[in-house]
C-alpha cells in the first residue's frame, strides 16, 4: 500500500465566490488536487461530502474527482438530516438526472440514513471509562458506536469538507464526517447531549473539547484506510486547503478557521437580527443563526432569527420537538426522569436553540428570548416555547447600522462565530 502524501497548504484567498474557475483558480485547486490523490487511482475509493446545509463548493469538487477517480462513489454525510433522493443528491453537484444517468452514473450517489439499522454496522464500544474519563466525569456509561456498513465495501475513504465552528464539538470538519456524519443514532445523540450538558458557549469554537474527544476516539474504530481534504471556505470563497491525515488536516485547518470565522464585536446587543440564508431549509438547521451569536447577546436581549421561507421545525424531529419545545439545559435535567427517554440529540438542539438559562424554582429564566420572524404559524411558535414575529412586519433597513445603539444585523448567519 502507498503512503499518503503528506498535507500541504494551497491558498486560493483571491478566488472568485461560486466560480473561481473564471477567476483562474480553479486550475490550481484542480492541480492540487490532482496531485495529492493520484496514488488513489487503482483503488475503490469512496468519497464523504457534506449536504446542502454547509458552503462548499460541490461541484468543483466532484468535477475535479472525476477526471482522476472516474469510478469512485459518494456518501452524503447526512448525520440526522432529512434523506436526499437521488434527485436532490445529483442536484447538490450541480447536476439534473439526464446529465448524471449519462455523463456519470459511474459514480454511485448514497444517502446515509441513521435510522435504518440494516445499514449500520457496530465497529465497537466506547466503555464506561472511556466516557468517564472522557466527559470529565460527566457520564458513566457505555456508548455503541455504529457506522454505515457500506464504507467497508471500498480500499480507501476520502473526506472532503469545510471546518467552521461548531455548536456541539467546537470546530466541525474532520471525523466529524464519520460521527455523526454517516453513524448510527446512539454515538451522536450521547455527544449531542454532553455538549449540551457543558454549554455552547463553552464548546463554540473551541478545538479541543470533551466532545471532540469522543468524535477522535470513536474514529480509532474505524479500520478502512481514510484521509481528507479540509477546506476553510467563507462565503463560499477557499480560503485554504489541506490534504493528508484526517486529524492532521482537520487540526491545521481549524487553526485558519479562528482567524478567519471569528468576528469579535467589542460589546454585546440587546436586539439581533439574524438573516437566515436560504441553505437552512428547518429550524433545524436554522438554528445555527441562533448558536453562532449567543454569545454577543446581553442578559434578557431579543435574538430575531429571520427566515420568510421557513415553514416547518424540522423535517425529520418536528415531531417530538412540537412535543418537548424548546427549553434551557436546567428544564430538562430538573425532570429527568420524564426527559432522558427522549433522543438527547433532540433534546440537545432544543437546548442549543433557546440558549443558556436556569431555573428559579419552577420557573424557567432564559438568558434571552429567541424570536421566529417565520413562515411557522404564531401559535406553534407559542406552543414549543419560542417567540413571534410577523417576518412581513419587519424592514430591515430599520435595523441597520444602529450597533452603537446595541442593534446588530447578522447578513448570511450560521457560518461566523461572533464574541465579545
Amino acid at each position: 500500500m502507498k503512503e499518503i502524501p503528506s498535507p500541504r497548504q494551497l491558498p486560493l484567498a483571491t478566488a472568485t465566490p461560486q466560480t473561481y474557475g473564471l477567476g483562474g483558480q480553479y486550475s490550481e485547486l484542480s492541480d492540487y488536487i490532482s496531485q495529492k490523490i493520484s496514488f488513489l487511482k487503482d483503488r475503490k475509493v469512496l468519497v464523504i461530502v457534506p449536504d446542502g446545509t454547509r458552503s462548499f463548493p460541490h461541484k468543483d469538487i466532484f468535477m475535479i474527482l472525476d477526471n482522476v477517480l472516474p469510478t469512485c462513489d459518494y456518501m452524503i454525510a447526512l448525520g440526522t438530516h432529512p434523506q436526499m433522493p437521488m434527485e436532490e443528491m445529483a442536484e447538490l453537484f450541480s447536476l439534473d438526472m439526464e446529465e448524471y444517468e449519462a455523463k456519470y452514473s459511474g459514480h454511485k450517489l448514497i444517502s446515509h440514513n441513521y435510522k435504518d439499522e440494516s445499514e449500520l454496522k457496530l465497529i465497537g464500544v466506547l466503555s464506561k471509562e472511556k466516557i468517564k474519563d472522557l466527559s470529565q466525569n460527566m457520564f458513566y456509561e457505555e456508548v455503541p458506536v455504529k457506522i454505515n456498513k457500506h464504507i467497508f465495501e471500498y480500499d480507501h475513504i476520502l473526506i472532503c469538507g469545510p471546518v467552521f465552528p461548531h455548536e456541539v464539538v467546537g470546530c466541525s470538519g474532520g471525523h466529524k464526517y464519520f460521527f455523526p456524519g454517516i453513524s448510527g443514532r446512539e454515538i451522536t445523540d450521547f455527544f449531542h447531549w454532553l455538549g449540551a450538558c457543558i454549554f455552547q458557549k463553552n464548546i463554540i469554537g473551541i478545538k479541543d473539547t470533551p466532545v471532540r474527544r469522543v468524535v477522535e476516539e470513536a474514529s480509532g474504530f474505524v479500520t478502512v484506510s481514510h484521509s481528507a481534504f479540509c477546506l476553510n471556505v467563507k462565503e463560499n470563497q477557499i480560503l485554504d486547503i489541506y490534504y493528508g491525515d484526517t486529524r492532521e488536516a482537520w487540526s491545521f485547518i481549524s487553526d485558519k478557521v479562528q482567524k478567519t470565522h471569528i468576528k469579535y464585536t467589542g460589546r454585546a446587543y440587546k436586539t439581533v437580527l439574524s438573516l437566515c440564508p436560504e441553505m437552512y431549509k428547518d429550524i433545524w438547521t436554522a438554528g445555527k443563526c441562533m448558536y453562532k451569536l449567543e454569545p454577543v447577546l446581553e442578559e434578557g436581549a431579543n435574538l430575531i432569527i429571520y427566515a420568510p421561507h421557513i415553514d416547518e421545525i424540522s423535517y425529520t424531529h418536528g415531531e417530538v420537538l412540537r412535543e418537548i419545545g424548546y427549553h434551557t439545559r436546567d428544564y430538562f435535567l430538573r425532570d429527568w426522569n420524564r426527559f432522558k427517554s427522549y433522543p438527547w440529540g433532540i433534546l440537545a438542539h432544543s437546548t442549543h436553540v433557546k440558549g443558556c438559562g436556569k431555573m428559579e424554582g419552577d420557573i424557567e429564566k432564559p438568558n434571552a428570548n429567541v424570536i421566529l420572524a417565520t413562515s411557522i404559524p404564531e401559535d406553534l411558535c407559542k406552543s414549543i416555547n419560542l417567540g413571534y414575529m410577523d417576518y412581513r412586519s419587519i424592514n430591515i433597513e430599520d435595523y441597520t447600522n444602529r450597533e452603537d445603539e446595541g442593534v446588530l444585523v447578522v447578513p448570511h448567519a450560521g457560518e461566523i462565530l461572533y464574541r465579545i
